[in-house]
């Protein structure tokens, strides 16, 4: 590795890695990717060594770097190993050799591109959904000198729903929480340019934005994003605090967890009955999340819970991306199994399942929603999903037509609109609905 003190960390905690670990292979067999990556599960102790030999800058093998490839962030693997090792951190970091092999500038090149485009899509996104009062809660402050009791970290992607964070704000305004947000590209995690070898980059942003946190002096970090959670919870924070630097890295926390957490003072206000059958749409990654979410929900009264019984993979879908059949799969897996169940209501927890999953509500016999909605609904909180509205559409000229006002309101070319509406909404389809639409084009 080259770089900074980003990547020094790094060397240091890969050594301890390779230390450490006893090649027993448990997190290889735990690892519920395995099957749907064709691994051959007859040598997994040289699968591992393989991974290994790439921690350490060598060459693996195949089957390793298919593993490493296929790694959705679960998570099983973690309390698994019985050796003190984080093996979905090795397998970051056998990630990381497999992205430097294309040399620095086509890392630093890949990085640039990949977060041009997700601030392009962020930035349009956002702004034809909401008008700039509004859109204006989600601008870092100054923290001033009285400290919030948490900081509400939105990573960058959520801002692409915005009616999911805004949910988030309402519940903590009932609680009487004082908070403070932060997030957006300028405050990014950095997980582009890690996941593209750019480790110069990736310091620059993530040490950055932890720095940042430390500005609010909030009591706790919440965060919404898993990526992010993951990118600066096990990646960059544990090299800053053990470089010296422990009074930047303060604990992140869940969202979903914080609010479970609370949940006796959540119950007085989820007094509206919610007469829905509902199933959850879950992802492991985060420790505690999707237990959190069903506590939430069955404390809601009249709701219905129904385990939909579906494979818990990865920490959001769209760490499925490596194997797109597959990803396909558990999609039309869910969907059918919600139907099957009878829901009323698919509710998902995270952002990015929403945005592929959402517009499959034209065709299936029930609503696609965030958790929170729900919970909202109890509260007496709503807030509209326009996202969803517009993806429905499946027409980019009908939605490109209906944001044309607020697009103006923020000086937004509409070309500019047409084609972040084709590459971050209409495009983002890995299960095509039941009836293409030809306005897709």
């Amino acid at each position: 590795m080259t770089g900074g003190a980003f990547a020094a960390a790094l060397a240091l905690r890969a050594r301890d890695v390779l230390d450490r670990c006893t090649r027993c292979a448990r997190c290889f067999e735990v690892c519920p990717m395995t099957g749907p990556a064709g691994l051959d599960r007859a040598d997994p102790a040289g699968t591992v060594d393989g991974a290994l030999d790439l921690v350490s800058g060598g060459e693996g093998s195949p089957s390793a770097e298919r593993w490493a490839s296929a790694c959705s962030g679960s998570g099983a693997c973690i309390p698994a190993c019985g050796a003190g090792v984080n093996p979905r951190f090795m397998l970051s970091l056998a990630k990381l050799t497999l992205a430097q092999r294309r040399g620095e500038e086509a890392q630093r090149k890949a990085g640039a591109v990949a977060f041009r485009a997700m601030s392009r899509g962020v930035r349009i996104l956002s702004r034809i959904q909401l008008p700039p009062a509004v859109l204006a809660r989600f601008e870092r402050e100054d923290p001033g000198e009285t400290a919030p009791e948490v900081l509400f970290y939105t990573g960058c992607n959520l801002l692409k729903t915005p009616h999911i964070a805004l949910l988030c704000f309402d519940i903590l305004d009932a609680l009487s929480v004082s908070y403070a947000v932060m997030g957006g590209p300028g405050d990014c995690c950095g997980v582009l340019q890690f996941r593209a070898g750019d480790l110069d980059g990736a310091e620059r942003i993530g040490y950055r934005t932890v720095e940042r946190f430390s500005r609010f002096r909030a009591g706790a970090v919440l965060s919404w994003c898993p990526t992010c959670q993951v990118q600066l919870g096990e990646n960059v924070m544990p090299g800053m605090a053990g470089s010296g630097e422990a009074r930047l890295t303060p604990e992140l926390e869940a969202f979903v967890v914080f609010l479970d957490r609370h949940l006796d003072r959540l119950k007085p206000h989820l007094t509206r009955p919610v007469n829905k059958r509902v199933g959850l749409h879950e992802h492991p990654g985060v420790a505690g999340v999707s237990a959190a979410a069903e506590r939430i929900l069955r404390a809601v009264p009249g709701l219905d819970f129904v385990d939909l019984a579906q494979p818990r993979v990865g920490w959001m879908c769209n760490m499925l991306q490596p194997l797109p059949d597959y990803k396909r799969s558990v999609h039309a897996g869910l969907l059918e199994a919600a139907a099957d169940a009878g829901v009323d209501a698919l509710a998902g927890v995270y952002h990015a399942c929403h945005r592929e999953l959402c517009s499959h509500e034209r065709d299936w016999p029930f609503e696609v929603v965030n958790f929170l909605e729900l919970v909202g609904e109890s509260m007496g909180l709503r807030r509209e999903d326009h996202f969803k509205r517009l993806k429905l559409m499946q027409d980019v000229d009908a939605i490109v037509a209906d944001v044309s006002e607020l697009a103006a309101d923020h000086g937004l070319r509409l070309d500019d609109v047409r084609a972040a509406v084709l590459e971050a909404m209409l495009s983002e389809q890995p299960l095509p609905l039941r009836v293409a639409s030809p306005a897709h084009a």
